[in-house]
């Protein structure tokens, strides 16, 4: 799925400034038992992060970047997220999600290996990322906290679980409870997963090639009017042959994650009320959704943002889920604005 998820890089540019990464800034911090909201516990569980820029005295200039679905804090360096972000002022960090490879999951725990691993939530994720950052590095409050696609789910999650730990909020293609039609999708590649026989219900013990659900994803991620113009008839057989061809990452990761994120939704502590919900937002948030978007409906962030004092910017954009582009200044701006006020 990793391979999937890089259809996620977005290149993030502006004039502020431009920090080269180091040849590789990896850390890894164990944060011990976490327990989960199901009441299971991944053991010593460890967090991925990496780094750019140097905290203030405080520790208050922090801004967080969360990992999309099947991405890594390397994939999301991959996109230069610096460049949108001063490093020269602020300390970026990026934390990987559970389940990515690189923080505890299915495919790297060595007492919890594969099925053994439990069931975890975007709540969850979000938990682990606050015991890193109070527990390990100190920081108690930060600038904004922002993702894209999944990173933007756990950012909606981040507004009511520790309501406040951060000033702003900045989810981008991402959806406080997935829609309807996300949850057909979501269930659809699960269930693709679920039935392959390599597979083998998560007892594998070679990765399989689960074809049918890397062409499923590929499919919704942009549009149809996106694919005609990008790719002509003659292309596609190239296009089918790469995608059974690429690597991905472990199936059990990815099916972890899927998991999470048909689980998602903010309002399940407050009576299942959006409305409710939003009165325990107190950050800034600056909503960036894409009306073409055919892989997060944009319909759920739309309306949380309508009950509340946030900014919302909608897309209306052929590269639908892949509609992040921060040459547009009317995302750029709208961030470094929203920096700027707090």
């Amino acid at each position: 799925m990793k391979r999937i998820a890089s259809a996620l890089i977005f290149i993030l540019t502006t004039t502020i400034s431009f920090a080269k990464p180091a040849a590789d800034r990896q850390q890894i911090a164990s944060i011990g038992d976490l327990k989960l909201e199901s009441g299971e516990v991944i053991k010593d569980c460890r967090v991925g992060y990496r780094t750019y820029g140097h905290l203030n005295s405080d520790k208050s200039n922090a801004i967080l970047f969360l990992t999309w679905f099947g991405g890594t804090a390397r994939s999301v360096e991959g996109t230069a997220p610096w460049a949108a972000i001063d490093t020269t002022h602020y300390c970026l960090i990026i934390i990987d999600a559970l389940s990515d490879g690189v923080s505890s999951s299915p495919s790297n725990s060595p007492t919890q290996h594969g099925t053994k691993f439990p069931v975890i939530s975007i709540g969850d994720m979000v938990t682990s990322q606050h015991e890193l950052l109070t527990k390990k590095l100190g920081i108690t409050h930060v600038k904004a906290i922002m993702g894209i696609s999944m990173g933007g789910i756990q950012t909606f999650q981040w507004a009511v679980s520790y309501p406040d730990f951060t000033s702003s909020l900045i989810p981008l293609v991402g959806s406080p409870q997935p829609s309807s039609y996300d949850l057909m999708l979501y269930n659809t590649f699960r269930n693709i997963v679920d039935t392959d026989s390599a597979f083998n219900h998560g007892h594998y013990t070679t990765n399989p090639n689960i074809v049918n659900a890397k062409m499923l994803w590929e499919l919704f991620l942009t549009t149809p009017t996106d694919r005609v113009k990008s790719m002509s008839h003659d292309d596609f057989s190239k296009w089918m042959q790469n995608t059974i061809n690429n690597p991905n990452g472990d199936w059990n990761d990815t099916r972890c994650q899927i998991t999470a994120v048909i689980g998602h939704d903010i309002s399940k502590h407050f009576h299942n009320s959006l409305k409710e919900t939003a009165e325990h937002v107190k950050a800034k948030m600056l909503i960036v959704s894409s009306e073409q978007d055919h892989m997060v409906n944009p319909n759920p962030a739309i309306e949380f943002s309508k009950l509340l004092p946030a900014k919302l910017v909608l897309l209306n954009n052929i590269k639908g889920h892949l509609s992040i582009d921060f040459y547009n200044p009317e995302i750029k701006d709208k961030i470094i604005e929203l920096l700027a006020s707090n």
